[in-house]
């Protein structure tokens, strides 16, 4: 019989990429999930329910930087960044000079994802702030956004793989390095960064790929985006830069002091109000527009909780992994590829490595142990098989926050331009380095 995880998996990746609601996707898989692992129809929505809250949180904070987001466009500031490139690109006519604008523009948005996981951790929040108003400028480059998801999503996820600051501490040495010590696995936290340099290359493999191989030729899009963007340019109002400046300032400040991306965001629009940018009577409407931006995907973030609420419940993840061990022998090299496989799976239903990895060491380890890994190859195993997935779910924040700026105009498909991609130009590559790390090292 086929294991309850991997057939709810499975389901919820066929059923989204035929264009099925994410949410619906995952819901339904829940269900199928839950009700194979031999958990009846109660006990599976109960599971589901009482894991929907653990995506409340980031689903407020989608909402809040929705606004934020909407207020920051209502100032002009991220128009003035998209007026001067296009002035830049009209006024020459060099394709030496666009090809240079193009690559400076993708080596920004790489420099400032990984910044936001690190140098000022706002993870995903500057993506709806940023993107939306260089769209126009993607469209007149004729860039393939399929790139900028590639580029978006390699910022997001590489840096906590081997950079143990920001969000990468909070991986590396909060979850990661105390769940290998509660199973038994005597690292320091100097080691974990080393047994990820390979795996974190099979990243860099994969983005060089999306840039100078798979996504290369232009692509054009609907130019109406790009007409209108251009129509609207005119003398932009000092004042509004001004206090869009000192409201992108307290979001950032207040997010760093209270650790909470739905405060910060409040903070930046409130200023926003105070500073007269938007009239008191607008900040309905402002909202609103916000929420609805973001809406879909605060809905697929809270049921991905509830999805992976029932995959702990059935305990069939565990089942997976006995399987395994049982039915290999003392195959080393084919024990890590499984090994990753699984992680890959496990992750694409939970959506985020960072939950994945108490569920993977727990498992992971004693078995890393007993066929004989070293403790670095044990490192870069777990975290490789947590971190698999996190490029590629449609429930990770690390695909949905690139599809929340690249489809601001209704052009990029979440599935088919975010997912995919990222799915195959990091998680294969991922898969290779991680297994060449767990049999090197």
């Amino acid at each position: 019989m086929i294991n309850p995880v991997l057939l709810a998996v499975c389901m919820m990746l066929i059923l989204s990429v035929m264009r099925i609601n994410v949410v619906i996707a995952l819901t339904l898989s829940a269900l199928v999930g839950g009700v194979t692992a031999g958990l009846s129809v109660t006990d599976t929505i109960s599971a589901f329910e009482s894991g929907l809250g653990g995506g409340a949180t980031i689903a407020l904070s989608y909402a809040m930087l929705g606004a934020f987001a909407v207020a920051i466009s209502k100032s002009g500031i991220t128009d003035l960044l998209s007026q001067n490139i296009i002035k830049r690109l009209q006024g020459s006519a060099s394709e030496k000079t666009s090809t240079a604008i193009k690559y400076g523009i993708f080596s920004i948005i790489l420099l400032m994802t990984i910044s936001s996981q690190n140098v000022i951790p706002v993870h995903i929040a500057f993506i709806p702030i940023l993107i939306p108003p260089l769209l126009s400028v993607f469209n007149k480059l004729k860039v393939d956004r399929r790139l900028i998801a590639c580029i978006l999503t390699f910022g997001l996820v590489t840096p906590y793989m081997v950079l143990p600051v920001g969000f990468g501490g909070i991986f590396l040495n909060n979850i990661l390095l105390k769940s290998l010590h509660d199973n038994g696995l005597d690292v320091t936290a100097s080691q974990v960064p080393n047994a990820m340099i390979l795996p974190a290359l099979g990243m860099v493999t994969g983005l060089l790929i999306a840039i100078f191989i798979s996504y290369r030729k232009p692509r054009t899009y609907q130019e109406e985006t790009a007409e209108i963007k251009t129509a609207e340019f005119k003398a932009l109002n000092t004042r509004h830069i001004i206090v869009a400046v000192l409201a992108i300032a307290a979001t950032l400040t207040v997010q760093l002091m209270t650790g909470s991306m739905i405060i910060g965001a409040l903070a930046g629009f409130t200023v926003f109000t105070v500073g007269g940018v938007i009239a008191w009577k607008e900040t309905h409407d402002v909202f609103t527009k916000g929420v609805h931006m973001m809406a879909m995907i605060g809905f697929i973030m809270i049921t991905a909780a509830g999805f992976a609420a029932v995959m702990k419940a059935t305990g069939s993840v565990e089942t997976l992994v006995s399987a395994l061990s049982n039915g290999i022998g003392d195959n080393k090299g084919l024990a890590a590829l499984l090994m990753l496989i699984i992680g890959l799976m496990v992750t694409m239903g939970i959506g985020s490595s960072f939950s994945t990895i108490p569920i993977i060491a727990t498992i992971y380890v004693p078995l890393a142990i007993a066929f004989g890994f070293s403790p670095m190859a044990t490192i870069a195993l777990v975290v490789t098989a947590a971190a698999l997935g996190d490029a590629g779910s449609p429930a990770s924040d690390s695909t949905l926050g690139p599809t929340s700026g690249l489809n601001a105009d209704g052009n990029h498909d979440h599935i088919r331009e975010s997912v995919i991609p990222t799915f195959l130009h990091y998680n294969l590559p991922l898969i290779a380095f991680g297994w060449i790390a767990a049999m090197t090292l």
